[in-house]
């Protein structure tokens, strides 16, 4: 597989992330927290991104993108950020969960473990038989493993990338398929509002 140059966001929580994977190898990151306002920030923060290795848009061969899950406004809104340019850009747009991002680059076996509230958390594991799929459990039930990460473990290792640029590496070794979509494990908690979203086509 020749080397590939790979924008990859996240806005599935408190933050706008982005990461640009170069043919060399090289990675440029970017995280900027925030509560809101990431629909108004993400395009711009990209362009930016770009403009620091010398790029423009046509010189991208891939996009990567956080599907959750996460806060149900931000996935939303890369997952539909992230269509638009794969579609206008006549490039793949790569979806990779962030249970995923997280246990890119650790030992194995993995448990990775999301807080979902509730004394709940979002897990999944790797080189773990029987677990290997993401699931919604209460934080007093996950597995004991010899490495666990994610922020519902008290001892969690650290990542080993940035969540985007891991996100930018797996997307850049992964085989194409259908278009991202957002990963939900639990519905939204607040009430659906008068009018209906946008739809995101499959």
């Amino acid at each position: 597989m020749p080397p590939e140059t790979v924008l990859a966001f996240d806005t599935s929580a408190a933050h706008c992330a982005a990461a640009l994977l170069l043919p060399d190898g090289t990675v440029l990151n970017r995280l900027e927290p925030m509560e809101k306002g990431q629909a108004e920030r993400l395009m711009p923060m990209l362009a930016e991104l770009l403009a620091d290795a010398d790029l423009d848009w046509a010189d991208l061969t891939r996009i990567g993108v956080g599907t959750g899950p996460g806060n149900f406004t931000g996935v939303r809104i890369s997952v539909a950020a992230a269509r638009g340019l794969a579609l206008g850009l006549g490039i793949p747009a790569i979806g990779v969960t962030r249970l995923a991002a997280l246990a890119h680059g650790l030992p194995r076996p993995l448990l990775v473990a999301e807080d979902a509230r509730r004394a709940e958390a979002y897990a999944q594991g790797f080189d773990m038989p029987g677990f290997e799929e993401a699931r919604l459990m209460p934080v007093a039930d996950l597995p004991e493993v010899p490495h666990r990460t994610g922020s519902a473990i008290a001892d969690a290792l650290p990542p080993a990338q940035p969540l985007a640029e891991a996100i930018a590496r797996i997307a850049a070794t992964s085989s194409p398929g259908p278009r991202p979509a957002p990963f939900y494990l639990r519905g939204a908690d607040a009430a659906p509002p008068a009018d209906p979203p946008p739809v995101i086509l499959p």
